[in-house]
């Protein structure tokens, strides 16, 4: 790494590590606390209205007394990973060289836990910044099994919980995700498929194929992180802790017949490997 105490110039180190000069000088500029609530107001929007894109988006703002043009409303639609679900004409690319796989679940009888996992990736507002959150979920339960936080959108934190998941349980037949490069990474999708896991990503701007894990972020965002503005990554992670613990456990899903993701996950496990 670049040591401005060495006697070698800091332009020739650059060279050597095939940096810019410039990259060396470069301090990074923190995100405004006016483009913070904006942002924390566009995830808002986004949970409530997911099918607007930037324009519809810009028009909401306007409607809440914030003053934006589209093209910034844009570029922090960039910054957090935020798309309008919908079907698109031309779509954007994935990651070079990444693999796109299938979606596999269409039409497919899902019983059982373990039969089918999820992952997404949602923005997180806080008090003075934003984080990123994933979360892998089974299918079936509802139940999450894993999750992390990061301050970055790459791919080591969504490996990381993949892998957490799969240290603590079977792993599962079918693991479905979207197309984003943090899920289309060779370290993501080789950890799945070197333990004969299949892999089912969803079509582009198609929020049902994973509305499991969508409405998962509304009930964290409505129920949790919209109620505490967290001051810091650390305290996201405490009470995200225990919110997920209570999500698991003790809040109860119409769509589970009022029962919770854990009494389901480990009712149709036994159940499966009983029969099994």
């Amino acid at each position: 790494m670049i040591d401005q105490g060495r006697p070698l110039p800091i332009t020739r180190q650059a060279q050597l590590l095939g940096l810019s000069r410039g990259s060396v000088y470069y301090e990074p500029v923190g995100t405004s606390e006016g483009d913070l609530a904006l942002m924390a107001a566009m995830d808002d929007i986004h949970m409530k209205l997911p099918f607007y894109g930037s324009r519809r988006i810009r028009n909401e703002l306007l409607d809440r007394g914030f003053t934006v043009g589209r093209g910034h409303v844009a570029t922090l639609m960039r910054t957090m990973g935020m798309e309008a679900l919908s079907p698109k004409r031309r779509l954007s690319a994935p990651a070079p060289g990444h693999k796109i796989f299938p979606y596999l679940l269409r039409g497919m009888n899902i019983t059982h836990a373990g039969q089918v996992w999820c992952a997404d990736v949602t923005y997180l507002p806080m008090a003075r910044g934003f984080c990123y959150l994933v979360a892998v979920m089974d299918w079936a339960s509802r139940r999450v099994l894993s999750w992390r936080l990061s301050n970055t959108l790459d791919a080591s934190f969504c490996i990381e919980a993949l892998q957490e998941a799969l240290e603590r349980y079977d792993a599962p037949e079918i693991f479905n995700t979207d197309q984003g490069a943090q899920f289309t990474s060779e370290g993501f999708t080789g950890m799945l498929t070197s333990r004969g896991v299949r892999i089912s990503m969803d079509g582009r701007g198609r929020w049902l194929d994973n509305v499991f894990i969508e409405r998962l972020w509304r009930s964290v965002k409505y129920e949790e992180v919209y109620l505490k503005a967290y001051e810091s990554i650390p305290e996201a992670r405490r009470e995200l802790a225990a919110y997920f613990n209570f999500y698991n456990m003790r809040r109860r899903h119409q769509g589970l017949k009022d029962r919770t993701p854990d009494a389901i996950y480990w009712a149709t496990l036994q159940t499966e490997r009983t029969a099994a």
